[in-house]
């Protein structure tokens, strides 16, 4: 496929995004930027919401986990049931009761104003990280098809990307982020099915063939119940991904901001409950074409990718769907995936960053009316410039990009999880300006924890139960600055 081509195909993409912009954000108010009036279609922010929860993280690299652990990912995706069932009984309901904006607010309604920012603090901190880990991943496959023939460089193609998220965002924020995910998420399925049928067919396997081929079953182990030392091991991945779950989709402003853009509490549960269905089902599917990638790779000799001399099997996929003749349908339908993965969860990300930070730090809310627009503006172009600096740099890290993600989450998410656990289990009151300090010491002593040498841990590797053990240490710190109950603070 041509690189005119490529090109093509991504301002044509960004013309439907800027249309949906358009129409979405003719009403540029802050009620509709943050909120979305609460009028949202609770199937649409659903079928939106999957396109954000997978993002380039899972569209890119989750395929290419097959290779080291087969299917063992699903054990933390039975998880993040568990842990949506557990949001949707609990923080949804908590969060439509207090009718907040920023979910953060929550803090200090229960403990106080320090609590409240420590909890931002930490969002702002981890969802910049995350955003940009997942920009990342999908501006490096970008180069690796189109820009780097052109000798763009790297920086150009990030600042280019976060430039016409910006664009399309600017105006109607939530509530245009709402319409555009659900285009982004049909793209994304779109493209993963068309890849399993033609590698299927290139194989000269049917569907029903696909499941039950030796080639198949040798590649898709689901559980790993036997060694309790291991990183796959079936309790570290369900537990970690239960309390994933929680912490990155309920306790995270850019997951729960779309959410609260529905009409009420009850459409909210079903919207969480039908996505929580759906991904079981979409994860599983990316595994299968995970498998089916490296299969063919197999039987066709075709190479894994190599970056810098590293190879890179989250580039197995690009490099299949572009350079080995299946077709202008599937690399059609590649790059558009590839550009909806890239924005599905990056356009969100900017969203809910301003409103964090316009909320939550800046008190948008308390300031003059005519105020108040003009300084949510200004305050999305300096997280835009904060994004892009961030995916810059981490383009000098190593490693797998969905390792670095969750294992990075695992500690900033921690004291959030452990700021909301302590408030909604527990009926005692805080020393509210000491939570930034329980926060963090948290952190460093969890990071120490899991950092200690093979002659302490043995052979024991730290997975997803990062996040809980960091929770419990938060957790631990509060009841130290603890006291009884107070009636002027609500729980």
């Amino acid at each position: 496929m041509s690189t005119n081509a490529i090109i093509f195909l991504i301002l044509a993409y960004f013309g439907v995004l800027i249309l949906i912009s358009y129409l979405t954000g003719k009403d540029d108010s802050n009620d509709v930027f943050f909120k979305a009036k609460k009028q949202s279609p609770w199937y649409i922010v659903a079928f939106g919401m999957i396109g954000a929860s997978l993002s380039g993280v899972t569209f890119i690299s989750v395929p290419g986990l097959v290779d080291g652990e087969q299917f063992a990912y699903m054990q933390g995706v039975f998880g993040f049931f568990v842990g949506y069932l557990i949001v949707l009984f609990i923080l949804i309901p908590l969060y439509y009761k207090l009718n907040v904006t920023s979910i953060y607010q929550y803090l200090e309604h229960r403990f106080g104003k320090i609590s409240y920012k420590t909890g931002a603090f930490f969002f702002l901190l981890s969802r910049v990280t995350g955003a940009s880990f997942r920009l990342y991943l999908v501006a490096l496959a970008m180069q690796y098809i189109v820009f780097e023939n052109l000798g763009v460089p790297f920086w150009v193609t990030v600042v280019i990307s976060i430039l016409l998220i910006w664009i399309y965002t600017k105006r109607g924020g939530i509530k245009t982020i709402v319409w555009t995910d659900t285009l982004q998420t049909l793209a994304m399925l779109t493209c993963v099915v068309v890849a399993i049928i033609l590698i299927a067919n290139k194989l000269d396997w049917s569907t029903t063939e696909l499941l039950s081929n030796d080639l198949f079953t040798r590649r898709s182990q689901l559980l790993f119940l036997d060694d309790p030392n291991e990183k796959v091991y079936f309790w570290k991945y369900f537990i970690g991904g239960i309390f994933i779950t929680i912490a990155m989709t309920g306790l995270d402003q850019d997951m729960m901001q779309k959410n609260l853009t529905c009409k009420n509490q009850g459409e909210a549960q079903k919207n969480m409950f039908s996505m929580s269905v759906l991904l079981v089902i979409v994860n599983f599917v990316f595994l299968s074409l995970g498998a089916l990638l490296f299969i063919y790779a197999e039987q066709f000799g075709v190479a894994i990718p190599e970056v810098d001399g590293t190879t890179r099997n989250d580039l197995l996929f690009p490099e299949i769907a572009m350079n080995q003749g299946l077709g202008k349908g599937l690399a059609i339908t590649f790059i558009i995936g590839l550009i909806a993965a890239a924005y599905s969860s990056a356009d969100s990300a900017l969203t809910s960053l301003t409103t964090s930070f316009s909320v939550d730090f800046l008190n948008i809310e308390k300031i003059a009316l005519q105020q108040q627009k003009p300084l949510r503006k200004k305050v999305h172009i300096g997280v835009s410039i904060v994004l892009i600096i961030v995916v810059i740099i981490f383009n000098s890290l190593e490693g797998s990009v969905v390792s670095n993600l969750f294992k990075f989450a695992t500690f900033t998410y921690g004291p959030l999880l452990g700021l909301f656990a302590f408030g909604i289990i527990t009926k005692r009151a805080i020393k509210d300006q000491y939570a930034w300090i329980v926060g963090l010491a948290a952190i460093l002593v969890t990071y120490g924890v899991t950092s200690l040498p093979e002659t302490v841990i043995g052979a024991y590797q730290f997975h997803w139960e990062v996040l809980p053990i960091n929770g419990l240490i938060t957790m631990l710190g509060l009841f130290l600055i603890s006291k009884k109950h107070s009636p002027n603070i609500g729980s």
